[in-house]
């Protein structure tokens, strides 16, 4: 037998509606507790000496199958055209701020830079995404590197290009500063401008389909080479 609806139950005095009602609120009052403040006492520096972190940005890098050459700041230019000619890489773009030192002779550098501004307002820039897609890489510098992820982060500076100029080519050979490498996450976005975009990448694009089957160069390159450089 059903009670009907506002009918006392179990001879309580309560009816059904009423008991539905108070569990809603006891709920309501568990929910509206006073939150428990969140622990901060995660790692917020680096807790080894910089040539470790520096090993640990190394390692990680090379798990996560990119490339790494450690040069001196004199040696970038040969360096990086050693690498380009080596891989047949001869149609490279890069950022109109890339440091001119690093673009050596005997590759053919298409910058990407910006033109008038269209009626809309917006830039003009000189590489279509049909160039991008057509160039044998692209090479830039970087804001940051994060030793526990082996991450490295741009910020889309001058010398980082517009974000589109790292995700279209097919190789980037990217400039990586010692002096930017820190040991934990933390640590990076305390030297990030918080008004710029940001691009975060661990090694070469890749992901893997339901089946685990990886594919590479989906959201970005599918080849990444590190210059870390050391003065």
């Amino acid at each position: 037998m059903v009670a009907a609806a506002g009918a006392t139950v179990n001879g309580t005095g309560q009816s059904s509606r009423d008991r539905v009602l108070q569990r809603i609120r006891k709920a309501n009052l568990r929910a509206a507790a006073k939150q428990q403040s969140i622990s901060r006492d995660y790692d917020c520096g680096s807790s080894q000496a910089a040539d470790k972190t520096l090993a640990l940005f190394e390692e990680r890098l090379r798990d996560y199958d990119a490339r790494l050459f450690a040069v001196r700041r004199e040696e970038i230019a040969a360096k990086a055209a050693e690498i380009l000619n080596a891989g047949h890489r001869r149609r490279v773009a890069v950022p109109a701020g890339l440091p001119a030192l690093w673009q050596a002779a005997g590759i053919e550098w298409v910058v990407d830079e910006t033109r008038d501004k269209t009626e809309d307002g917006t830039p003009n820039h000189e590489l279509s995404f049909d160039m991008l897609n057509a160039v044998d890489g692209v090479m830039t510098a970087a804001t940051a590197g994060v030793a526990v992820s082996g991450s490295i982060v741009l910020q889309h500076g001058p010398a980082e290009g517009r974000r589109v100029l790292t995700l279209l080519p097919d190789y980037h050979l990217c400039v990586v500063d010692a002096a930017q490498v820190v040991e934990t996450l933390p640590e990076a976005f305390a030297r990030l401008d918080p008004t710029r975009p940001v691009t975060f990448f661990s090694g070469p694009s890749a992901t893997a389909d339901i089946e685990m089957t990886r594919i590479k160069g989906v959201h970005g390159p599918r080849f990444l080479d590190v210059l870390l450089v050391h003065d």
